[in-house]
């Protein structure tokens, strides 16, 4: 886990650092910005979805960013089966972040976005 929008997975032949489409959760890490408000809690709860579950990586047009890093929209394999992007949105610890040609669930993406903000959920309530 790097972040709550950036992670590592193991692909079988070593780690491989994943940027999830569609999101952008605030910043924790980021060398040239400080943390930001609701930071450490998205990447909370992406650690506490994420560690140890095997995940699904299911790309859009473009495979790879321009810092090598993998670009997808990453499911818990399940039982259930968790579209983890949208689940962090719904929870309120992103906004969205569409950037084409990756534009697949912008659309879905962006009424749970809705959603959060109008119920003040998370980094809505947290960062006004």
């Amino acid at each position: 886990m790097i972040d709550g929008d950036t992670i590592v997975v193991d692909a079988g032949h070593g780690p491989q650092t994943v940027r999830l489409l569609g999101i952008d959760t605030p910043e924790t890490v980021h060398p040239e910005k400080p943390v930001q408000c609701y930071g450490p809690e998205a990447s909370a709860f992406a650690k506490r979805l994420l560690t140890g579950r095997a995940v699904e990586l299911r790309y859009d047009r473009e495979r790879v960013d321009v810092y090598g890093r993998w670009l997808a929209y990453v499911y818990l394999a399940g039982p259930p089966r968790v579209f983890v992007n949208a689940r962090i949105v719904e929870q309120g610890f992103a906004r969205t972040l569409s950037i084409a040609p990756n534009l697949a669930h912008r659309d879905q993406l962006a009424a749970l976005e809705r959603r959060a903000a109008l119920a003040g959920t998370g980094l809505w309530q947290a960062c006004t």
